[in-house]
């Protein structure tokens, strides 16, 4: 059963380009993944330091085994002091 996720992340106003550049490298490697059927990338056009993901993982076991990869939790480690708050998570189901 897919999985279906959206992220929002917003950056700290002095550190937009640099997160965004992060955040390529991070859909660059997330692309690659077996599970991974769809990883996209949005940013806000009213606020340039709000980044969006919607995501669709083919299984739960899929998007587990993305959170446990190296360049996950590396991109967490290293970004967590350009983030401007906590990035918020939404597992949702498809309705449509």
């Amino acid at each position: 059963m897919p999985i279906y996720l959206t992220v929002i992340l917003k950056s700290k106003p002095e550190s937009v380009e640099t997160l965004k550049s992060l955040l390529l490298d991070l859909v660059q490697n997330s692309t690659k993944e077996a599970a991974c059927l769809q990883y996209d990338l949005h940013q806000s056009l009213e606020e340039s330091t709000i980044f969006i993901f919607h995501e669709v993982w083919e299984n739960e076991a899929g998007l587990k085994l993305h959170n446990e990869q190296s360049y996950l939790i590396s991109f967490f480690e290293n970004a967590k002091l350009l983030f401007q708050e906590a990035p918020i998570v939404y597992k949702t189901d498809k309705l449509a």
